[in-house]
């Protein structure tokens, strides 16, 4: 008879007098029978596909975040180095390509103490038992349980090839700190793919499957290195490895991947798509499918973000070193997006992930402040006001519900009297952005704004003007994505294609866009933000030597601090504040706390990007106006001229004497 076939004959009538010892006296054949038809069918293993990780990766193919149920990234044989197959067979099954599934004189070994203790004490089990187990059993120790490991095991090895089985294996196998498969543990320990594993590493991670708690190097190194130890010496009484492979590897020093993810900014973003991808794909196929998800975020843009960000709030502390009321810590996120395409190239939603996983560039609505000045700008100017209109700045009072009065005031304390509605933006007066909403009338601003990608709810009053509605940071970008893209928007956008497990497309996302707003407005905006860095309210960013346009925002008692702005190919923003809402201090404007932030951030991107001035409309009205609150047109020569796009018929007349000019605080 076959000797292959003898050492079945064996191992079946072993598993049978297992059973019988068991308790199982009376029936023990016909339950023996019985069990073998409750197993499960192994043919499902030719359609098994392990359940694999869905990984994003960054316009430069980084890993920037994963989706999983069991982090597993399963490999093919080729791809798995010799050394670990060996290593895994040396500590695992040095039998392994000897026996059909049972390592007989193991079993016996282990069958004879689990009698003797009325238990499972000892495991006994092969590779190939293992897999048993993992792919189609529970964890229960019983007889039971073991008699059936043992004759799945054997079907398994009937039906499959050992390299088969070893990869099944090493691509199921738990390996500690949520990894499963040995792709997944090279990623974590070592930050590489298994194929670039060297022997010592290749030990290491074949130590870990018999317990990867205790083995784990996160945990306990030294365990970890006595294990590898272990290890490398089986291999080398196996010869295995030769004596000096064997030295240098059992020498080499643990050197681990540094800590990667818990802490990483790119999670933030990762969040914010989770959602979309899950109603399109489905949780099953996302947490499961092994997808790769290609996304817009630019990787170095993103690290140069997140170190502004850092630096930001770091200077933001220690100006205010010794003041600061609980635990609290100043927080803040940062958007940035392509302004063609409405892409996301960047986004970080707070100092620190690990701490605090809530994201403040799309999951927080705070008040804008004066950085939603702009929209109302933009529908006067589409309704065909002009940059140069005056309004005059003076006190105003309107009456409340509550029988009080609202009397708002500028940010100077001061009124200036009559000024263009360019210089108004430039300096952000409050009441002449109070005055034009009332002209406008609230409800169809709120309408235009919703156009420009503002989904929170606004509420239809004249307290808009000052920014009292809250957004949220992804939504207020998007919005000035219209101006430096000639009046259409574009939905913000982070994913670009899906891949299944095979590399074919199974999604590839369409943003909408639409044209809100024409082109002459759109580039009027653009004209009067140009001014708000030149001689406004955003004026530090003056330094940098491409054409910018923003505006700062700053909320009531400097509860939150923004800066939204762009050049002709990128639209960035930054909030700065507080998640439960306290002070920033004394004079902690947009200008202050945010603005530092964005110039940082632009600073390093901008080389990076194509260079050319803002788009103009064919036929621009143009002039040269006085920069001063006047607002007329210049003299040839004169100092304070400027450059302006205007609505044509509405030229500027030359400057004449206005009361109340002066130069005003603009710091905010």
């Amino acid at each position: 008879m076959n000797p292959t076939r003898i050492r079945k004959l064996k191992v079946l009538l072993f598993a049978l007098l297992v059973f019988v010892a068991g308790g199982a006296c009376g029936g023990a054949l016909g339950a023996f029978l019985a069990l073998t038809r409750d197993l499960p069918s192994i043919r499902e293993l030719e359609n098994f596909r392990p359940s694999a990780a869905t990984r994003l990766l960054s316009t430069e193919g980084k890993v920037i975040g994963e989706f999983f149920v069991e982090k597993r990234l399963p490999i093919t044989l080729a791809e798995i180095p010799p050394y670990l197959k060996q290593a895994v067979i040396a500590v695992e099954d040095q039998n392994f390509y000897k026996h059909a599934g049972i390592d007989w004189q193991g079993i016996m070994r282990a069958g004879v103490k689990d009698l003797v203790a009325g238990r499972i004490v000892e495991g006994g089990s092969t590779i190939t038992q293992q897999l048993a187990k993992l792919l189609f059993l529970d964890s229960e120790r019983t007889m039971r349980r073991k008699l059936k490991e043992v004759l799945l095991a054997l079907q398994i090895e009937r039906r499959y090839r050992k390299e088969e089985i070893l990869t099944l294996y090493l691509n199921q196998i738990y390996l500690g700190s949520g990894t499963y498969g040995v792709e997944a543990a090279a990623n974590l320990y070592f930050g590489k793919h298994v194929w670039e594993l060297d022997l010592s590493e290749c030990a290491l991670i074949a130590g870990l499957s018999r317990a990867p708690s205790l083995y784990s190097p996160l945990v306990n190194p030294d365990k970890a290195l006595a294990r590898r130890a272990l290890v490398l010496k089986r291999l080398r009484e196996t010869d295995g490895i030769t004596e000096d492979q064997y030295r240098l590897a059992l020498e080499k020093p643990l050197r681990l991947a540094p800590p990667a993810g818990s802490g990483a900014s790119t999670l933030y973003f990762a969040d914010y798509l989770r959602p979309q991808l899950e109603e399109v794909l489905g949780a099953n196929l996302l947490y499961r499918g092994g997808l790769t998800v290609q996304t817009t975020l630019r990787d170095s843009w993103q690290r140069i973000v997140e170190q502004a960000l850092a630096n930001g709030l770091t200077s933001l502390e220690q100006r205010h070193r010794g003041k600061e009321v609980g635990n609290e810590r100043p927080q803040g996120g940062v958007v940035l997006l392509d302004v063609a395409t409405g892409l996301i190239r960047a986004m970080v939603g707070g100092r620190d992930y690990a701490r605090s996983q809530f994201n403040r560039t799309f999951q927080a609505e705070r008040q804008p402040g004066s950085a939603f000045k702009p929209i109302i700008y933009a529908y006067a100017l589409e309704r065909g006001y002009s940059p140069s209109d005056r309004i005059y700045d003076g006190p105003v009072s309107y009456p409340q519900a509550d029988g009080t009065r609202w009397e708002p005031r500028n940010y100077s304390g001061r009124f200036e009297g009559e000024m263009t509605l360019r210089h108004a933006l430039e300096v952000s007066q409050n009441i002449i952005a109070i005055k034009l909403l009332e002209r406008l009338g609230p409800n169809p601003v709120v309408e235009f704004a919703h156009r420009l990608g503002i989904t929170s709810r606004l509420q239809p009053n004249l307290s808009l003007a000052l920014g009292t509605s809250e957004v949220n940071l992804l939504e207020l970008v998007s919005a000035y994505q219209v101006f430096a893209h000639s009046g259409i928007w574009v939905e913000p956008s982070g994913i670009v294609d899906v891949l299944d497990a095979n590399g074919r497309s199974v999604w590839r996302p369409t943003p909408g866009s639409s044209l809100v707003c024409s082109e002459q407005t759109a580039s009027m905006v653009t004209d009067i933000l140009t001014g708000v860095i030149q001689r406004g309210t955003g004026r530090a960013a003056n330094r940098l030597p491409w054409p910018l346009a923003g505006k700062t925002g700053t909320t009531e008692n400097f509860r939150d601090a923004w800066f939204v702005g762009y050049s002709p190919t990128v639209v960035s923003g930054v909030w700065v504040g507080y998640d439960n809402g306290q002070e920033l201090g004394p004079r902690e404007t947009g200008a202050q706390a945010a603005l530092p932030i964005w110039i940082e951030v632009m600073e390093k991107v901008l080389p990076e990007t194509p260079q050319g001035a803002f788009e103009k409309p064919a036929r621009p009205a143009a002039g040269r106006i006085d920069s001063g609150q006047g607002g007329g047109r210049a003299a040839n020569g004169a100092g304070n001229g400027a450059d302006a796009v205007l609505r044509q018929g509405k030229e500027p007349q030359p400057v004449s004497s206005v009361p109340g000019a002066g130069q005003k605080d603009v710091s905010r």
